[in-house]
């Protein structure tokens, strides 16, 4: 077998630099993927953990898996299978081991109108067509501008995501069969449990978050999660308590995944159809997953690799696609009960696929007397450990425009969806920052001995204080010469260079002219390109004195 030092070898022979840099990458990730079957990162202890964590989490993915599907209209095997292979695929290859990917609520509201208009073949064509679009995201590195996110939209993500899975617990209080689609974020429509039943449900969830709070001052062999979801399955059994139970929901007996190309016409009307929803899934999907993905390497203080991340997903969803799933994304809730019970490696969300891939075969009579109360009252824990407390505590102290974008990402989180909200929050958060520039320019200003009137410019000159800039000149009074100094200013984009043109344009209307001094080097080049700058044939912009440049008016034109 050859080893990855022989694998980089065969690369490095193979003279295609593209395929050197996209494989050698590939294989460097390989090496860090904590799969080695010897070191510190696999001693008995460690493996423990990691299976159990992959147990916990493989439990809490069942009804998840089966609701979504619900949400989406389709059988409750096409959401476990893609929870299964998007979970398994991302777990070996993807860019932050302890993640968990799956099918989602954000996904699943999407495929709603899809599934009722064209059927779930369209959803599977739908699905590959998501994966692919994905792929090539993660192959152009695209996932780097996930660093463009605020921290404040990352903050109302968190706190919106964590409101969203707390909404998609209130199904399990329904009486089971009476659940709908109607409710959003996996939130059915149906009938309220009532009475006793609804008194023991509420009783046995508290239980379960006592069981898990307390859980970790007595022992550790065990994880929380998976010892709350043992002794209350218990206490029910033992009691025969009569609490609705996995299932009550649906069966999720079944056999393993076939290999199934989407029986959908291969004709342009088909692309058309699916092309809109494969755009939108696979944004909410990589959005989700690399803002997740950023989460995990916080709470465990590793870097996490955007591009590796998108190209993982995109692969997941292809092969679900193919597979008869509903394709899927990480999922912040069960990335925190399998971080909160200690999974660090690809180990533990391996296990959890390949356990979740035993219930459907084997185990799936035992699976479904688990009861709800006790998934419940782990997916409660986890929201509680998800959303972000201390937000309330900043609110007063850091910038208002900052605080609104909390709120405002959070509150579009839950009322439309993840990809909406941090589109959102960006943009408000880049209008705040152009606005806060716009009002930072200014000048200061200067006689030479020969006549000639400095204006020296501080702060940027961009679309935001163009007219600014403009304003800040007094075309009647100033002398016949102007200079203008950049030495402190940026000249940024074209509504800059327009403001510029303006400004010269007034000048010659009475009859001055003026020179720009200190431009940088890219500077000199945005302008010379417009054409603005009377450049001399000896001129050189990296200049290690003072260069005055005349400037050409009627470029670009007026509006």
């Amino acid at each position: 077998m050859i080893g990855l030092n022989g694998a980089k070898s065969i690369l490095n022979q193979s003279g295609d630099p593209l395929r050197q840099s996209i494989f050698a990458n590939f294989v460097d990730r390989l090496e860090e993927a904590d799969l080695k079957p010897s070191g510190k990162n696999l001693t008995p202890a460690r493996l423990r953990i990691e299976i159990l964590s992959g147990l916990t989490v493989a439990l809490a993915l069942v009804p998840e898996a089966v609701a979504f599907a619900f949400v989406a209209g389709v059988d409750p095997l096409v959401g476990l299978y893609a929870a299964f292979i998007v979970g398994l695929i991302t777990a070996l290859i993807g860019g932050r081991p302890g993640m968990i990917s799956g099918a989602t609520g954000a996904l699943a509201v999407v495929m709603v109108a899809l599934v009722a208009n064209n059927g779930v073949e369209y959803l599977f064509a739908t699905v590959v067509l998501m994966g692919l679009i994905q792929l090539f995201v993660g192959f152009m590195h695209w996932g780097k501008f996930m660093r463009l996110v605020p921290h404040p939209v990352m903050l109302g993500f968190v706190n919106g995501l964590a409101i969203v899975i707390f909404l998609a617990q209130m199904s399990q209080f329904q009486v089971p069969g009476t659940a709908g689609a109607g409710g959003g974020h996996g939130m059915a429509s149906g009938d309220w449990l009532t009475g006793t039943p609804l008194y023991l449900m509420l009783a046995l969830t508290a239980l379960t978050m006592a069981i898990i709070w307390i859980w970790p001052k007595i022992t550790a062999l065990v994880p929380a999660p998976l010892a709350g979801i043992g002794i209350i399955a218990i206490i029910v059994l033992m009691f025969q308590l009569d609490t609705p139970v996995v299932g009550d929901l649906a069966s999720i007996k079944g056999g393993f995944p076939p290999f199934h190309v989407p029986s959908v016409p291969f004709t342009l009307e088909t692309f058309y159809i699916i092309l809109p929803y494969s755009m939108i899934l696979a944004a909410i999907g990589l959005i989700e997953s690399l803002l997740t993905l950023n989460l995990v390497g916080e709470i465990t203080n590793k870097r996490g690799g955007a591009s590796q991340e998108c190209i993982a997903q995109g692969v997941a969803n292809t092969v679900t696609g193919f597979f008869g799933g509903m394709g899927g994304c990480a999922m912040i809730g069960q990335s925190m009960i399998n971080v909160k019970s200690g999974g660090r490696t690809r180990i533990a969300g391996t296990a959890a696929a390949l356990f979740l891939l035993a219930f459907i075969l084997f185990a799936s009579g035992l699976i479904e007397r688990i009861p709800l109360a006790a998934l419940v009252g782990v997916m409660f824990m986890v929201v509680i450990g998800t959303f972000a407390w201390n937000s309330f505590k900043i609110m007063t102290k850091v910038p208002r425009m900052d605080a609104f974008v909390i709120v405002l990402v959070t509150v579009v989180t839950v009322m439309t969806d993840l990809a909406t909200a941090v589109v959102v929050g960006v943009i408000v958060s880049a209008l705040a920052y152009a606005w806060s520039n716009a009002k930072r320019i200014y000048a200061n200003t200067e006689i030479t001995e020969d006549g000639a009137k400095v204006y020296k410019i501080n702060g940027p000159l961009f679309f935001g204080s163009a007219d600014g800039f403009v304003e800040l000149f007094q075309f009647d009074d100033d002398p016949k010469s102007v200079i203008i100094d950049f030495e402190g200013s940026r000249v940024a984009d074209q509504s800059a260079l327009q403001a510029i043109e303006n400004v010269a344009a007034k000048y010659e209307d009475v009859g001055k002219a003026i020179q720009l001094r200190h431009l940088t080097h890219d500077c000199h080049q945005l302008l010379s390109k417009a054409g603005h700058l009377i450049v001399d044939s000896d001129d050189d912009p990296d200049y290690e004195i003072a260069v005055d440049y005349s400037v050409r008016t009627g470029i670009i034109g007026g509006h």
